[in-house]
């Protein structure tokens, strides 16, 4: 007989999926929160494709790509080249997924606030778990992945 799998985020995602009341990047939950630069932050993905699976957007609650100012958009690139080297420092992974999935139809959770994935991948790491049984497996808790995380933003255990 097969063994359950436990994925007790998977319940909370289902039932709220579509209905967010507020904005995780405007109010985004302190445990998530890895830091808070001038214009822009960085929070864990709290539905990870994988461990260490970080979300760059700006403070200003924008849904337009095309409207993010310069300094805003420097701001976020620049938080993710540090996402990128926190999450090589931390976890070792072979390579990133980074990108903007911009509307429903690309993919976008989130289409009212832009922001960027930072998605750390591994070789052979192709987990049938998605495809075959709708979990993801993810070795950490987020409370610990933040943690580690946060000081190779310069800010210690802060998160602002």
């Amino acid at each position: 007989m097969p063994k359950p799998l436990w994925a007790p985020w998977r319940l909370e995602y289902v039932q709220q999926a579509d209905e967010l009341a507020r904005c995780i990047f405007c109010e985004p939950e302190p445990e998530l929160l890895v830091h808070e630069g001038a214009l822009a932050l960085v929070v864990l993905n709290k539905f990870p494709y994988s461990s260490g699976h970080l979300l760059v957007a700006p403070k200003r609650h924008i849904g337009d790509f095309g409207a993010l100012g310069d300094d805003e958009a420097l701001e976020v690139h620049r938080l993710g080249a540090l996402g990128v080297e926190a999450l090589r420092k931390e976890y070792a992974p072979h390579g990133h997924n980074l990108g903007w999935n911009l509307g429903r139809a690309a993919g976008a959770g989130i289409e009212e606030h832009v922001h960027l994935h930072v998605v750390p991948r591994w070789n052979g790491d192709t987990s049938f778990m998605p495809v075959l049984a709708d979990v993801k497996v993810l070795p950490e808790a987020l409370e610990r992945t933040a943690a580690r995380l946060r000081p190779h933003f310069g800010r210690g255990e802060s998160a602002s």
